[in-house]
């Protein structure tokens, strides 16, 4: 067996797939449900959509030295954009799951991995930088 092929971190379940499982449960819960007033104005909502979404695009690029997972916190920025852009709170209030979930399925794998992997230097990099933000 080629030890190179199975080096990794054992994350069995894509984690944009759990994103992509809550807007759907929201848009169905928001839909057939119960409805959740979002009591904010469309502007005002689309202008932190748009804040949202932009910062979530920035993180998905990589800004390791602030956060160590910024794909994690740039999907859950998308996320949070596109509840708050579409008036669902129940994509907004979904995402404490998500982010419990991701670190389930994900960062615990990934993180044990890397630890085994790169010994103390992942260690100071874990203890300089937050795992979220």
């Amino acid at each position: 067996m080629d030890t190179a092929a199975s080096d990794g971190a054992a994350v069995r379940f894509p984690p944009p797939f759990v994103y992509a499982i809550a807007l759907v449960a929201g848009a169905l819960l928001q839909g057939f449900v119960l409805p959740l007033p979002f009591g904010v104005s469309f502007g005002a909502r689309v202008a932190v959509a748009a804040v949202a979404a932009g910062l979530g695009v920035a993180l998905i690029t990589g800004i390791y030295r602030y956060t160590r997972n910024p794909m994690y916190v740039g999907m859950a920025l998308l996320q949070l954009a596109i509840g708050v852009g579409f008036g669902n709170l129940w994509i907004v209030a979904l995402l404490p799951l998500v982010l419990a979930i991701i670190y389930a399925i994900a960062i615990r794998h990934e993180e044990a991995y890397l630890e085994r992997k790169f010994g103390e230097t992942y260690l100071a990099y874990k203890r300089s930088v937050r795992r979220w933000l």
